[in-house]
């Protein structure tokens, strides 16, 4: 697309990042500078209330470092990079279908936006885990462009007469997506996760920030990172020190009913882990770990690790420290970021 030129619904996105960044400062309404009423504001903030009552992975916390993400992102600066690289889509009439996954809050939200900015209808399949956040965006889009109240659609039953598919799912919920929708254009998510290679001089600085990319979600996403590349004799009691600043997790119930029960399970087969009262490192050559447990194994040639990290590149998200993502990074991708590197938008401007 042109810079400015027939992006469809970008003053709405931009409308978006306004409001999150006051809405995330203030706890009253700021006055009509924030771009929505007083009544409109306290639903917002009544709505992330609501959310992490009904699930309780969903901390205020965790929905608000999601909802900062966008806010960073949703600039005028950031919109016009992502969308510079497109065409302007020919099929604005057509419409997908995106079904959401739950994992993490507003995880289909950039889904819903590729669509949005591209001027294509959208029927929304929400996940129970998150049946509050993604219609309070839309709600919140459609005040600043009413047309989306036509647009998005949120829907209550069956899908119908929808064009394309954009799924995210485990494993098994991909064989179901195949079954019911693989003869129509699509994107289909499975099961991935990241991972951090760690080098030599590592400082503090990093490690808290590699603490981030690890617990800032409970290692509930696919960019959170599950498993570490350490560098052979490294010091683990270096990480658990910087690690310290999730203490807090031991108030966390459905966090710490996973520890107990993972390092009850290791202790009965007797098998080695270290610990420190709310994370459980393990040696493992598995990529995928259990909530409150993040493997770990050594390297001694990184030209091997490298080979060994290729051919493992389809269950992985994304890559922190060396050869990847700044550690601290994990955890806030950029418009431009696409889950499982498929370019969202170049397949929703070809179908």
């Amino acid at each position: 697309m042109e810079k400015g030129k027939n992006v469809y619904q970008k003053e709405s996105l931009l409308q978006l990042g306004l409001f999150l960044n006051y809405g995330l400062k203030f706890n009253s309404w700021p006055g009509y500078k924030c771009g929505i009423s007083e009544n409109e504001f306290n639903y917002f903030k009544a709505s992330i209330k609501k959310a992490s009552q009904e699930n309780l992975w969903f901390t205020e916390e965790m929905i608000n470092n999601s909802l900062e993400n966008w806010s960073n992102n949703l600039t005028e600066d950031n919109i016009d990079v992502w969308l510079s690289k497109y065409k302007t889509p020919s099929n604005v009439n057509k419409n997908v279908l995106i079904i959401c996954a739950g994992n993490l809050p507003l995880v289909g939200l950039h889904d819903v936006l590729c669509c949005v900015v591209l001027g294509l209808n959208v029927q929304v399949k929400l996940s129970k885990k998150d049946d509050v956040l993604l219609p309070l965006i839309i709600n919140l889009l459609s005040l600043f462009d009413e047309n989306i109240k036509k647009q998005v659609v949120v829907l209550k039953g069956k899908p119908k007469d929808f064009d394309a598919v954009i799924a995210t799912g485990s494993d098994n919920s991909n064989r179901y997506f195949d079954y019911y929708f693989g003869e129509h254009p699509h994107i289909f998510r499975k099961n991935r996760t990241s991972v951090a290679v760690i080098h030599d001089d590592i400082s503090d600085d990093q490690l808290l920030n590699l603490s981030h990319d690890i617990l800032q979600y409970y290692g509930l996403g696919c960019r959170s990172v599950t498993k570490l590349y350490l560098p052979e004799n490294f010091d683990i009691d270096k990480l658990y020190k910087n690690f310290f600043y999730y203490k807090d997790l031991v108030n966390h119930n459905k966090y710490m009913n996973n520890y107990d029960y993972n390092r009850s399970i290791f202790l009965l087969e007797k098998k080695l882990f270290f610990d420190n009262g709310f994370l459980i490192l393990k040696e493992d050559k598995n990529l995928f770990s259990p909530i409150s447990v993040v493997n770990f194994e050594y390297y001694s040639n990184l030209e091997d690790l490298e080979t060994e990290l290729n051919v493992l590149s389809n269950q992985i998200q994304c890559r922190v420290g060396v050869g990847g993502l700044l550690y601290g990074n994990a955890q806030k991708p950029n418009l431009w970021d696409y889950a499982d590197g498929v370019d969202t938008m170049d397949f929703l401007t070809n179908f």
